[in-house]
């Protein structure tokens, strides 16, 4: 459980990071902020994989850059559910996409993970 809190606060920081940075992802308030983090964790455990299998053959065809459409689509599906938050377009949502992996790929790299450091 504390390592999902852990992961909707590096998402959070990452969304509220690409509203700031791509144009089209807006938020209305920090609740929708914070609720678009969790649902985004959620979505990201239950529709993202189904995705991902889904368009497993167009994203070995393009090296696996179809899956920033895929993050894009699944920010989108957020959006979409969520008052308060908005992203125009897939553009703006491979943006968010971007932002967003990119945060939690540093914030990742900077928190020292137990299995590393066992292994």
């Amino acid at each position: 459980m504390l390592r999902f809190i852990l992961q909707a606060m590096v998402t959070a920081l990452g969304l509220w990071l690409a509203a700031y940075v791509v144009p089209g992802v807006a938020f209305t308030q920090t609740g929708s902020l914070i609720a678009a983090a969790i649902l985004l964790g959620i979505a990201n455990a239950v529709v993202r994989p189904i995705l991902v299998i889904l368009t497993f053959p167009l994203t070995v065809f393009t090296f696996g850059l179809f899956l920033l459409v895929v993050n894009a689509a699944t920010i989108g599906f957020v959006a979409s559910f969520l008052g308060g938050f908005e992203v125009d377009g897939l553009w703006a949502g491979i943006g968010a996409a971007i932002v967003t992996g990119l945060v939690s790929w540093v914030v990742g790299s900077a928190i020292q993970d137990d299995r590393r450091r066992d292994g």
